[in-house]
């Protein structure tokens, strides 16, 4: 199983369980990013909300250079595939940048990470990050991608990559792409056909047998029945 599939797996958990960092969708100003819910409509927001975010997206935290260090990292551990696209263009990018800002306990971690992965790259290789060949880059992410193997001074580094995976899963997969990656279709009109039969029979019910085709036509189940006086369905055309 590839890393896209680990990650699909665990935000559909993430899903079912409502375990999601805060979906934050300004929309007075363009952005790449724009998580957006089923049907392509903008979660609602409120005048105070949207106030707040046109403040944020006034600020900027991250500096250019790290913006290019995210760019190399989310698309790492989410790179295009034959299904979707890769992270940076579906803007989570601007994700992270945004969410720098509305929750400041991030900003240390993050900021420190990045110092981190070019301290242990000179080290290692004489380079900072950004001017490591890509091989090179995905053994350094090696080294901090899978904490049961990491080594006990790795930690910090491991820990920043565990926050900066969380991130990208959740900036991905609250984009349509993301959605429709995961088949996640939102809260959609359904169709009942009445209770199974084998658990009527298991009750000990039946559906009368004049009335099956009447209301088992799956064409017609949009239409409302028609009753006589007596509460019988009325046939058409009887």
């Amino acid at each position: 199983m590839n890393r896209r599939e680990n990650l699909k797996l665990l935000f559909t958990g993430a899903l079912a369980s409502g375990f999601l960092l805060t979906n934050c969708s300004p929309e007075e100003k363009q952005l790449t990013y724009s998580p957006q819910i089923s049907g392509g409509i903008q979660g609602g927001r409120t005048e105070e909300e949207k106030l707040i975010d046109q403040k944020l997206l006034s600020e900027a935290f991250l500096t250019e250079e790290e913006k290019k260090k995210l760019e190399v990292l989310v698309d790492i551990i989410m790179p295009a595939d034959t299904e979707s696209p890769a992270a940076t263009e579906v803007g989570v990018v601007d994700f992270i940048e945004f969410m720098m800002k509305d929750y400041p306990g991030y900003q240390t971690p993050m900021r420190g990470g990045l110092m981190w992965l070019d301290h242990y790259s000179e080290d290692t290789f004489g380079e900072i990050f950004l001017s490591l060949r890509f091989d090179e880059q995905l053994k350094v992410i090696d080294e901090i991608a899978w904490p049961e193997k990491a080594k006990p001074e790795m930690e910090g580094g491991v820990k920043f990559f565990n926050m900066l995976r969380n991130l990208t899963s959740t900036g991905y997969f609250t984009t349509e792409e993301g959605f429709k990656y995961l088949g996640y279709v939102g809260n959609t009109p359904n169709v009942w056909d009445g209770v199974p039969i084998e658990i009527m029979k298991k009750h000990g019910f039946e559906l009368p047998e004049k009335y099956k085709d009447i209301y088992l036509r799956p064409e017609e189940r949009g239409e409302l029945a028609a009753w006589d006086d007596s509460g019988n369905i009325i046939r058409k055309n009887s």
